[in-house]
């Protein structure tokens, strides 16, 4: 594949982009492998009617940085399905079916959740295809969505991060943009921490109280179906409020790109946890580093997902995963965070330094494209 292909490649990838259309299901979908130098490419499944081929690339670019930090046997890839995540649940069944059926011979792509897909759906694309990550415990599985893997990476990384921003997380304000399964299970690990939520957002809304939001009732409230903003506390604001939040913790969990070079100069956080892939652009990285706005790579911060399912996929226990996420997070936080003060670099130029390194070794070991 060449650049007039394919107009995102590079030395890195992507190795395979797989369009995928059923027109009976009326299904549309992307698959990007974009690099296996370390292995078969581990990637969730993301349902959403506003996906697209660059963001799937993205995502998967994404995936082989995170997959490469964490020096895990296994590439980078991704894929997108277009559509409501919330359709009829024997709608959903047989379009994840059939995607799952359509990529039996991707044997180097090993789907785990994501956006818009569960457990459920892994157990239903493994029923079709013998492989995926992140399955529910009855099929021998570590789902991670569940026990938050992801999430407790993110707190491991902030309390690796706190004393590069003087940051103490006991009274900490936190402010958590997409309040799903990242967003819950961060929260959680740093009120235990002795932080407060002071703004969290989802689709319909912001919803803030400097004081301190109820925590145990959101989620209450999220796991009965509701929207944040249907709480009876706190104060009501736009959905895009949360990013300029009076905080001391920032973090990003729902899409791309929501931290832009408009924004960014508003952005009040000491310290952004990136727990969504891709959540701020590059040029708003550079504003920030600018501002003096600690912002910890997607890759570095929220690999704790990935790192649950290598483990998973390889037979580890719950466990074994939580103890991989931090000792493993922990010290590529730390890595980077010497590196960016040492060269006087933005911590995602830190973070590549290190990864493409290893990603340069891992190439020169294989023919793998």
């Amino acid at each position: 594949m060449n650049d007039s292909e394919f107009p995102f490649a590079d030395e890195l990838g992507p190795a395979r982009v797989v369009h995928l259309y059923e027109p009976a299901l009326d299904l549309r979908a992307v698959v990007v492998v974009d690099n296996v130098a370390a292995g078969p490419a581990i990637g969730g499944v993301r349902m959403a009617p506003d996906v697209s081929t660059e963001e799937c690339f993205r995502l998967a670019r994404a995936m082989t940085l995170k997959n490469a930090a964490a020096e895990l046997p296994h590439g980078g890839g991704k894929s997108v399905i277009f559509g409501d995540p919330k359709t009829e649940p024997a709608v959903k069944e047989r379009i994840i079916r059939a995607f799952a059926s359509m990529i039996a011979e991707l044997d180097d792509y090993i789907p785990g959740p994501d956006m818009g897909t569960d457990e459920t759906c892994m157990a239903w694309i493994r029923d079709e295809t013998g492989r995926s990550v992140g399955l529910p415990r009855e099929l021998g599985g570590i789902p991670l969505d569940t026990i938050g893997a992801t999430g407790f990476g993110l707190a491991v990384a902030i309390e690796a991060a706190k004393n590069d921003c003087s940051l103490t997380l006991d009274g900490a304000r936190i402010a958590v943009q997409g309040f799903g399964a990242v967003g819950i299970h961060v929260t959680r690990a740093l009120a235990v921490r002795g932080a407060r939520l002071v703004a969290v957002s989802d689709s319909a809304g912001t919803l803030s109280d400097p004081s301190g939001l109820d925590v145990d009732a959101l989620i209450a409230l999220k796991q009965s179906g509701g929207k944040v903003t249907d709480a009876q506390f706190g104060e009501k604001l736009a959905r895009d409020a949360v990013i300029e939040a009076d905080c001391d913790v920032l973090v990003p969990a729902a899409r791309p790109d929501v931290i832009t070079v408009e924004n960014a100069a508003r952005v009040k956080a000491r310290l952004i946890a990136q727990g969504a892939n891709i959540p701020a652009t590059l040029e708003a990285e550079s504003v920030l580093h600018e501002r003096g706005i600690l912002s910890l790579p997607d890759f570095i911060a929220n690999a704790g997902g990935v790192i649950c399912a290598s483990v998973e996929y390889h037979g580890g226990s719950e466990a074994q995963a939580f103890a991989t996420i931090e000792e493993r997070i922990g010290r590529n936080t730390r890595a980077v965070l010497d590196l960016a003060r040492e060269q006087r670099l933005v911590p995602r130029a830190a973070a590549r330094a290190l990864v493409d390194e290893r990603l340069r070794r891992l190439a020169g070991y294989r023919r793998w494209r």
